[in-house]
Formats: structure tokens, sequence, C-alpha cells
């Protein structure tokens, strides 16, 4: 499963880079970040973005890899051709710690496991949408029935439509050797990290703080020039904007730290850029609220008033899949709504009608 982004609070301008870090984030090889720490790009199968970083510790008992690209070829030359640069190979790698269960972050991990057989370790909260992806029809059969809820029949119907391709259908995808929890450590030697559940763009999603180095491991919970979807896996929650926006604040209340993030350059402080996002979800909620006591009464309808990207689309002119997302997301900020007693919903052919309260 691939995660895409809708709207984002994108700086025109990127944050301060750290020492060793080339002006082009998605520039091949090997990029120290801290001692004993290098950040290596590796290339995505998408056409809107264009790598993710994986982050290699290296230890005295061995390589530790943080994340690991989407499985296939080219993430694996392109990761040993890294590693080589440093003296070493994929043989030298012992475990693999990933911050959640989308494709780019975790399935060559399993490829690596089934090749060499590295220890692969997520969060456990993954465990609903890992045990519960199932490609034998749609992509997106929970988030198509969303969709039409929404009010968006007809982009369901195009999504639903959408092929599951062979490469898709062979994607390696399972469980991990082990689930990590929340408060847990890892031990690494000379290195502790502490593992701390941030649901929202997954419900299992996790960071790895360092706090000793003063690193973060962010995944996709804290990105330095867009905004990650929330929701978008195979069993999601509930309420995942709520969750997203407490895990935000569960991170802003750790002492600030270099930020490691899995798309983007390395950035200069944590704080700032969580306090860039909630201030973006608080615009989104101010907006999305405007719109209904301005008549629009469905999530389609909303998402169809608002702004997308930061070249400030509208939702039409976007593809089917980001539609979907961004239609989802606006889903999402009407339940931080409905929660707050701002607006209430009412039930007309398995359609949500929401109207603000009085």
């Amino acid at each position: 499963m691939e995660q895409q982004r809708t709207s984002a609070p994108d700086r025109a301008e990127g944050s301060p880079l750290v020492p060793d870090q080339p002006a082009d984030w998605t520039e091949p090889g090997a990029h120290r970040v801290s001692d004993h720490v290098h950040r290596i790009p590796l290339p995505l199968p998408l056409d809107d973005l264009a790598a993710v970083n994986v982050y290699l510790v290296e230890a005295p008992d061995g390589l530790v890899l943080i994340d690991s690209g989407w499985a296939g070829p080219r993430t694996e030359k392109a990761l040993g051709k890294a590693l080589s640069t440093l003296g070493y190979a994929l043989g030298d790698l012992t475990q693999i710690l990933v911050t959640h269960g989308h494709w780019d972050h975790y399935t060559q991990a399993l490829s690596l496991r089934a090749a060499l057989g590295v220890h692969v370790r997520i969060g456990r909260g993954e465990r609903h949408s890992i045990e519960g992806l199932d490609l034998s029809g749609s992509a997106h059969p929970r988030q198509t029935a969303r969709l039409r809820a929404c009010g968006a029949r007809e982009l369901a119907d195009r999504v639903d439509a959408l092929p599951v391709t062979p490469e898709e259908r062979s994607m390696p995808f399972g469980p991990p050797d082990t689930w990590l929890d929340d408060g847990e450590h890892v031990q690494l030697a000379d290195r502790r990290l502490k593992v701390v559940a941030t649901p929202g763009h997954t419900r299992g999603h996790v960071v790895f703080a360092d706090p000793a180095a003063g690193l973060l491991f962010s995944g996709d919970h804290v990105l330095p020039h867009i905004t990650p979807s929330v929701g978008f896996e195979a069993v999601p929650e509930k309420s995942p904007l709520r969750s997203y926006r407490a895990s935000l604040r569960l991170v802003r209340d750790m002492p600030d730290a270099l930020l490691l993030p899995a798309h983007g350059p390395v950035a200069v402080g944590v704080h700032a850029r969580v306090d860039e996002l909630l201030a973006h979800h608080e615009e989104r909620l101010d907006a999305t609220l405007r719109e209904v006591r301005a008549g629009a009464d469905t999530a389609h309808a909303v998402a169809r008033a608002l702004p997308w990207t930061r070249r400030r689309r509208p939702l039409d002119a976007l593809p089917d899949l980001h539609r979907m997302l961004a239609v989802l997301e606006t889903d999402a900020h009407l339940d931080v709504l409905a929660e707050a007693r701002a607006v209430s919903y009412t039930w007309v052919e398995g359609v949500r009608h929401f109207a603000v309260r009085v």
C-alpha cells in the first residue's frame, strides 16, 4: 500500500541543512547525520514522491536499519551501493526497525528477511492492517465504502475500478518477527532507542527517539515539507485525525531534537515543524466549519470547496487517488468537529449530512 498526501503547509524554502547533507535530499548515497548514523535515500516507483529516507545505525554488534524502502531490485541495488561506500554489505544488517506498514517503509525489510534472515520489528498497532490487507478484490475497499458515505459515489466507483497490478499482488507482506510496544527501549550496544507510539498517519505508527544523541527518527509522523495523510491503511481507526493531533502534541512535549524524517531533508528542530502542523490542522478545521456554515453538507461537498496542495488546486483537478485522500481527510476533520460538538450529522440513504450546531 503506497502512501500519498494532499493538503500541506508546505515550506517554500527548506529547513536549515545539517552538516554533510546535500542540497538535494534525494541524492543517492550514505549521508552522515550524527555519530554512526547515516541517512540513505532510496528511490520510489511513484509519480509524486521520489524517495524515502532510511537510516543506518552502526553498532558494534551489527548494523540496524530504520525503515527499509519499497521492495524491488532498484531499492536493493541502491541500498547495497550506499552500504558499500561505508565498507559494508547487505549481509551485515542484523535487524530492521520499521516506523509503519506502508509499502515504502516495510516491504523491503521483508525481502531482506527472506534473503538474509534479517530480524524485522514494527509497532504492534500495525497488526490490524497487516493482517487485514486483502488485495483479492479492489485495492481500497474500506476507503471506497467511506467515500460513498461522504457523498462521493462516482469517485468511489472510479477507485473501485482501478486494477490491482500483479506487482502489487506479489509484494512481500505479512507479520514481522516481533512487535514493538509503546515505551519499549531497543538496546543497540552503545545506543538506546525509545519506541514512542504516534498513531494517526497509521494506527500503529511509531517514532524512535534517541535522547542521548538528540535525534528523532520520525518516519512519516513529522515531515519537513509536507503533511502526511491520516488513516490511509487497510484497517483505519475510527478518528485518525484526533489521534494524529494528540500524537503531535505528545512529540511536542518531548525534548527538541534533530528531525530525521522519512521524506525530505534532515531538519534542525522537531518542535518548530510540529507547531506548523498543528496550526495547519487548526486552519483546516476552521475552513471546514466555515464551508459547512456556508451550506456544504457532505465531506465531498466541503472538499470541493477547499483548495488542495500548496498550489491550491481544486479537488476535481487532482488524480483520483489524491481526490480520495482529500475527501477522506475532510471527513476526518468533520469527525473532529463532530466530536467537539461544533457540527452534527444525520444519515440519509447511506450518506452523512452535516450541519452547524446552533
